[in-house]
């Protein structure tokens, strides 16, 4: 017979998104997540089994919450340049959000070695960045296949170089964000694209 939980595991699960999101995977102790959860150390080991599973669940949470509103931006628009700076509209929106634990992306913080090192999380990483390539090179191929981009455009590269400037944004925002600057940056990006 299967075990009730005892407690508001929804609950658990943001506040522990939360404290993964401000800290990231390796800074986030056990200790400091029992605190913020308010579980004993018996219930997260019968529910969540671990640190790592745990952080898995928070990562997709994360994508089907905060990712899921810049993917709505991004294909909601008409054309793949309106979405694109829709997406990053919506990225300026988290980081102008004064209760955005941290001004980097919980999927751009998987970065580090320690993240990394472990096969799990590495293919789970690489599934995200995967997955955003994939919805911005299907904006971009379908335009370019109605002739509102050049037909010479490469999708997959573009994808790959929207990828790469989001990661190093995150980056930017951590040491000095002001939303005017980053947009100017990201107008003369995008431009600079085609866009």
């Amino acid at each position: 017979m299967a075990r009730k939980i005892a407690f508001d595991y929804n609950r658990a699960l943001d506040k522990a998104m939360w404290l993964f999101w401000k800290n990231g995977y390796a800074e986030t102790g056990l200790r400091d997540l029992l605190k913020v959860m308010d579980i004993g150390e018996g219930s997260f080991y019968n529910t969540l089994k671990s640190k790592k599973e745990l952080y898995l669940s928070c990562l997709q949470r994360y994508e089907d919450t905060v990712v899921r509103t810049r993917i709505q931006a991004l294909l909601s628009a008409r054309t793949a340049a309106e979405g694109i700076r829709a997406f990053f509209n919506a990225v300026l929106d988290c980081l102008d959000n004064p209760s955005t634990p941290s001004p980097l992306c919980m999927l751009a913080a998987m970065a580090t070695e320690e993240v990394l090192s472990e096969p799990d999380l590495r293919k789970r990483a690489e599934g995200s960045l995967e997955n955003l390539q994939l919805f911005l090179r299907e904006q971009l191929s379908r335009d370019r296949d109605k002739g509102l981009l050049p037909p010479s455009l490469d999708s997959r590269t573009i994808a790959l170089v929207i990828t790469t400037y989001l990661q190093g944004l995150w980056r930017m925002a951590l040491v000095d964000y002001e939303r005017p600057r980053f947009e100017r940056q990201i107008d003369a990006f995008l431009t600079g694209l085609g866009l």
